[in-house]
């Protein structure tokens, strides 16, 4: 299985209106994607989290270049700052240790 983490960070309130106008298509998508085994979100520390697990890298690389997905990647750097990683795991992490994985291993963007 393979485990993808987000930490982002909104930058003000418009940015964080237009994040929403992105997360909420994305995380529809997420819900009926293929090979998706898990998905959920939440707010940890300030940042909008997600942990989604997915049967292999391949089927995620192909959600993530896809659909509403894509576009909140093309709108990123405009709107929010964070982390991000993905990893091999034969369970999906809690939230706690998701954070600490993502301050320790993430790919930071600002």
């Amino acid at each position: 299985m393979y485990v993808s983490l987000t930490a982002l960070k909104p930058k003000g309130i418009l940015g964080y209106i237009k994040f929403w106008s992105f997360a909420i298509p994305t995380f529809r998508q997420a819900q009926s994607a293929k090979g998706n085994l898990y998905r959920a979100v939440k707010k940890v520390n300030g940042y909008q989290c997600t942990i989604t697990a997915w049967e292999n890298r391949e089927i995620m690389l192909e959600f993530m270049r896809s659909g509403a997905h894509l576009k909140a990647m093309k709108a990123f750097h405009s709107i929010a700052t964070g982390k991000t990683y993905g990893y091999e795991a034969e369970v999906v992490p809690t939230w706690e240790e998701a954070f600490a994985i993502l301050e320790s291993k993430g790919k930071s963007y600002l």
